[in-house]
């Protein structure tokens, strides 16, 4: 294929250099000069703006987006007018779906397809692949099937199940098939689908995340029978010391859960990494940012009336991180003082 890439950060140029690696042509622009500089020296061909990137590519002409929700609308606004009817217009960042259901139907009337492609697979993806969660037109997808191949991780993983078809029967729709699926894309439905799976996909993140995080800090304070407590009227005592006299490497331990446990994943395979790199973990600050998927999927569950508690618990944690619970924490201390006059006590 012969594709146009937009938003050449860390994501969108790894991509473009997976796809250029995979036989395809690419004609790459970003704002910023040097990025685009950057992917001409894997092959792509650079450009200075989207008009130049547009006239480069042939009927149907296919152009995916890679840049930050917020600028999503501006950067369409800039296409639309330069596309004409049967072209392609895929975006593969982290849009709420709700916006991919009304740009479809916006690009719908001048006959342009409007594509919502999930991504999932960080810095790591140019060499291991990209799991693709796709909405659209069927016949829009099916364009872009031999790039959706090339991005994806191409059947690494052993299937999960046997070779019946997905629940409904066989679909005319291949990107749709449990085949396409096991080689790391799936087409999920109509406009927004792509980006609702990737929605909830980022939520389950959290929650993961969140599960890690807890954990490996309980083991970290498994010695807290090795330190005197406070002893004074403010403070539970530990009642048993003598249960947590463990000094553990945390390092070892995330090493060894890689190793046939049941909880092994990429996301244990990148804490064991930076455990081992920095076993404090002082160069993190511990202020965790959210990019908004946990928080539309938790408003779509309420929305909807399912129950996502751990989801919910790991977004209010990140909250937390930023230092949102600060006045809450503060107001706790009054009201503890003013009731029993009890003092607060220093970290």
């Amino acid at each position: 294929m012969r594709i146009g890439m937009i938003g050449l950060g860390r994501m969108g140029a790894n991509m473009v250099r997976r796809l250029v690696k995979g036989g395809h042509e690419c004609v790459a622009y970003d704002h910023n000069a040097g990025n685009v500089k950057a992917v001409t020296a894997f092959g792509a061909r650079g450009v200075s703006s989207t008009a130049e990137l547009v006239k480069a590519l042939t009927s149907p002409r296919v152009v995916w987006i890679m840049v930050p929700a917020a600028v999503v609308d501006s950067v369409i606004g800039e296409l639309e007018p330069l596309l004409a009817a049967g072209d392609v217009l895929i975006d593969g960042g982290n849009s709420n779906y709700r916006d991919d259901i009304r740009r479809a139907a916006q690009l719908r009337g001048r006959g342009i397809h409007y594509v919502d492609v999930g991504t999932s697979g960080g810095v790591l993806g140019f060499e291991e692949g990209y799991c693709l969660m796709i909405g659209g037109a069927r016949e829009a997808v099916a364009l872009l099937e031999p790039a959706l191949a090339t991005l994806a991780p191409g059947g690494r993983q052993a299937a999960a199940g046997g070779d019946a078809p997905p629940a409904g029967g066989a679909t005319a729709d291949k990107a749709a098939s449990l085949a396409a699926a096991r080689m790391g894309y799936l087409h999920c439905g109509p406009s927004g689908a792509g980006h609702f799976v990737k929605m909830v996909h980022n939520g389950i993140e959290y929650g993961l995340m969140a599960a890690y995080a807890e954990g490996l800090n309980l083991l970290a304070h498994a010695d807290a029978g090795l330190t005197a407590g406070a002893a004074d009227a403010e403070t539970a005592p530990l009642s048993d010391p003598q249960f947590f006299q463990y000094q553990l490497d945390l390092a070892a331990i995330t090493e060894v859960w890689r190793h046939g446990s049941i909880i092994s994943s990429r996301l244990l395979d990148l804490s064991a990494r930076a455990l081992a790199e920095d076993r404090r973990l002082e160069r993190f600050a511990g202020h965790v940012s959210d990019s908004g998927e946990g928080r539309w999927t938790v408003e779509a569950a309420i929305e909807v009336g399912v129950p996502a508690p751990v989801l919910s618990a790991a977004l209010y944690g990140r909250f937390e991180s930023r230092g949102r619970a600060q006045f809450t924490n503060k107001l706790l201390s009054a009201m503890r003082l003013g009731f029993g006059g009890h003092l607060e006590q220093s970290p």
